[in-house]
């Protein structure tokens, strides 16, 4: 397989990782605003803390995928 068939193939898994990981913050976004308006505190935190996690593995996927196509860009 070529290197710019293995970028395609690697960009579009890490597509479908971070769109899954941008619903799952959507939906906690939506409980933790349901919890927040009916009063429920002892779930925001943990609510803030899955979203945090998620936003830390969108970011290093998106690291990822400049550091390979920086890889990609100089082996030319």
């Amino acid at each position: 397989m070529s290197t710019r068939q293995q970028g395609t193939v690697l960009f579009t898994g890490i597509l479908f990782l971070v769109a899954t990981t941008v619903v799952i913050q959507l939906w906690l976004l939506t409980v933790s605003m349901e919890a927040l308006l009916s009063g429920a505190m002892r779930t925001l935190l943990p609510a803030a803390a899955a979203s945090t996690i998620l936003l830390c593995i969108n970011a290093g996927l998106l690291r990822y995928v400049f550091r390979f196509d920086r890889q990609i860009r100089s082996s030319k």
